[in-house]
């Protein structure tokens, strides 16, 4: 399984790269931080990702978003190695105030659907290995900050939720109703 995610990733990353592009769109990358919050987990836990997209014409685009959260669910003493991981293709909607060069804030609106996979592999309270991959959806919002032609930072927040059934078959973990949902803040550098 785990060659199939990496080769969804790579295909990803090289669908990207290699798309055709109009003359005038916008591309860009942004490696964030974060932090994942909401009735699913321990508030606060840290997540880590990449997102790499394009505007076209600077108002509409397309977006790829990998994350990453180690010790999603708790602590590795108690529910040993577990992480929650997501690959989502996203439409993105901003408006670039003053303009697609230079420096600027673009706000803007995100939403996609993809992949959400959990990962647990025992512990004191979980002495079980689970791994479940969900379709799931994002929805959010956020503004990018240029303070060059190629540099700023972007902050954003979204909220991801699968639409199927986690099966863990650990009873410490809450999930309410079982669909696993979350809320994530982040921040990164945007290169463009």
């Amino acid at each position: 399984m785990k060659r199939v995610i990496k080769s969804l990733i790579l295909c990803g990353t090289v669908a990207m790269v290699l798309a055709p592009m109009q003359a005038r769109a916008d591309g860009f990358v942004t490696p964030w931080i974060g932090s994942a919050f909401g009735s699913n987990i321990q508030n606060g836990q840290t997540t880590f990702g990449v997102s790499a997209g394009g505007m076209g014409a600077g108002i509409i685009g397309g977006e790829a978003d990998f994350g990453w959260s180690p010790s999603f669910f708790g602590t590795k003493s108690d529910f040993g190695n577990n992480t929650v991981m997501d690959l989502m293709g996203n439409v993105i909607v901003g408006v670039p105030v003053g303009g697609q060069h230079g420096a600027g804030v673009r706000p803007y609106v995100v939403g996609g659907i993809g992949l959400i996979r959990s990962q647990i592999d025992g512990g004191t309270l979980a002495r079980v290995s689970s791994s479940t991959n969900m379709f799931g959806w994002d929805a959010g919002a956020g503004v990018m900050g240029y303070f060059a032609q190629h540099v700023g930072l972007r902050g954003d927040i979204r909220y991801l939720r699968a639409t199927s059934d986690l099966t863990t078959n650990v009873s410490s973990i809450d999930l309410n109703g079982n669909r696993l949902h979350f809320w994530r803040a982040s921040i990164g550098v945007v290169l463009r």
